[in-house]
């Protein structure tokens, strides 16, 4: 007789409490979205625009909406005039897939640099070093909630001619030496899956932009070239439009963004000082400015640890458990095993323990006297 697995006491996130924490706010807005009837490019989501836009940067950064992270990452990349073959994108090879399939789909070349030890984050001077004169734009990603070393990075983008372009999908009001992302660079992309720190009931994402010109050519990318309210297309673009319904979610939760980002803090704070001298794991270094997406412990007993979790009904992921250089997808960047050290043993060690807004701090307590027993055994 299989053995029942013991239930999930204590989950990765509990999207019931955020969605009932928001509850007035959404259903306001789905009200109004019904009145109108107006579900595709309509009044939702210029006022989400309008809004995120101003939580990003107040006063200068504009916000694109569309319909996945994915495309905002190809979409940027095109409108900055990478779709050549002849072109190369440097990423870091800790990431989801999906910074991989936006940069291939502009049909450039993808390559790879390591992470920082310490931070996981790209290593700007790794990434100096895997520069070419086919290198057309360096893409970090912003991982865990904490933004990459971006003064330096933009150094680098700059002295190469490439363009500087941020993959913020777990970095939601996140900055860099107390600066919202948009100064470092002209696109900073979003995706708004229902896990991010802010996130949609479904697909979603956008583009931040401080320039109005590249804003309006990005409206333009994502509603197959044309210009709005228009029929005709200009040039090749995509179907990738947030929609009004998704709107509505996201403006509900926007109001909520800063205390579920309180939260996230706390809780995060609260698994540092009950870790920082466990023995047999390695924290994750961060910086005042993080936001805290997710909180992840580096273990060479990484599954063994899991299972004692899980058993014991707390529910910790991988993020990420196999490097891009090593996916069967990104195999055209030429790289093996070996040639990415830093990033390669922090697939093999990264653990995820549970971190939500509106968690409890005993689950936090309970996660991290968990860990501590597990070591202790």
């Amino acid at each position: 007789m299989m053995k029942a697995k013991t239930p999930v006491r204590i989950p990765p996130i509990d999207f019931g409490a955020l969605i009932d924490d928001a509850a007035p706010f959404w259903r306001e807005r789905l009200e109004e979205l019904f009145a109108r009837k107006h579900f595709i490019l309509g009044t939702q989501l210029a006022a989400f625009e309008q809004e995120w836009g101003e939580f990003v940067e107040p006063g200068r950064a504009r916000a694109v909406g569309v319909a996945n992270g994915t495309d905002a990452i190809e979409l940027a990349l095109r409108d900055a005039g990478v779709n050549s073959p002849k072109q190369e994108v440097l990423t870091t090879a800790l990431t989801a897939p999906f910074t991989g399939i936006g940069i291939c789909g502009t049909g450039a070349q993808i390559r790879f640099c390591d992470v920082d030890p310490d931070t996981l984050l790209m290593d700007p001077r790794d990434a100096e070093r895997r520069i070419t004169k086919r290198t057309a734009a360096i893409v970090p990603v912003h991982l865990y909630g904490q933004a990459c070393h971006l003064s330096l990075l933009r150094t680098l983008a700059n002295r190469a001619g490439a363009v500087l372009m941020q993959d913020a999908a777990q970095a939601h009001g996140a900055a860099h030496g107390g600066k919202p992302l948009t100064h470092y660079g002209p696109y900073v992309t979003y995706s708004f899956y229902p896990t991010k720190n802010l996130g949609a009931l479904g697909d979603g994402g956008a583009i931040v932009t401080p320039g109005k010109a590249v804003a309006d050519r990005l409206r333009q990318w994502r509603d197959g070239g044309r210009k709005p309210g228009g029929q005709v297309s200009y040039f090749v673009g995509r179907n990738s439009r947030l929609d009004e319904m998704q709107c509505c979610y996201l403006r509900a939760f926007l109001t909520r963004l800063t205390d579920w980002t309180a939260d996230r803090r706390r809780l995060a704070a609260r698994y540092d000082a009950a870790l920082a001298d466990c023995p047999g794991i390695r924290l994750v270094k961060t910086h005042e400015f993080s936001v805290r997406h997710l909180y992840v412990i580096r273990t060479k007993r990484r599954n063994a640890l899991r299972e004692f979790l899980a058993a014991r009904g707390i529910f910790a992921g991988i993020h990420y458990p196999v490097p891009l250089h090593l996916m069967p997808a990104f195999a055209s960047a030429g790289l093996k095993r070996g040639s990415l050290p830093n990033a390669e043993q922090a697939s093999r060690e990264v653990l995820s323990l549970p971190l939500y807004p509106r968690m409890a701090d005993s689950f936090a307590d309970e996660t991290a006297g968990a860990v501590r027993a597990f070591f202790k055994r």
